[in-house]
């Protein structure tokens, strides 16, 4: 039988992924959220990942580029919700200093094992 757990952000550990980029991370067995504090003019790469991702934002705004060719793009400010099926290609850039707020299913593994390089250059 599963346990329930009770998180507080505040007590989540901070990690600095890039002096732009850090996150907070809460996992479950078949799912992760993340809270992303990515400042003005922070680039994450495009990338793919076999994982369904909700990214609400909920502070500030983000331009995403979708597609192996990143012919579409979306911005998505405070209040809104994009979501990205498994593996698609997408890249992002913070149009300002944004919070965001990711649900991933499953687990990054990449993000917990800090393999995720691609995200660290």
């Amino acid at each position: 039988m599963s346990s329930v757990t009770f998180y507080k952000w505040s007590d989540v550990p901070l990690e600095n992924v890039t002096p732009v980029l850090d996150r907070k991370l809460i996992t479950g067995e078949r799912m992760m959220l993340a809270q992303v504090f990515l400042k003005k003019g922070c680039v994450v790469p495009r990338h793919q990942h076999h994982n369904e991702q909700l990214t609400y934002i909920l502070e500030g705004a983000l331009r995403f580029w979708i597609g192996e060719d990143e012919s579409e793009i979306q911005d998505v400010h405070a209040g809104e919700v994009l979501y990205i099926p498994a593996n698609v290609w997408h890249k992002a850039e913070a149009l300002e200093d944004t919070l965001d707020l990711d649900v991933f299913s499953p687990p990054r593994e990449d993000w917990l094992k800090k393999t995720d390089d691609y995200l660290r250059r």
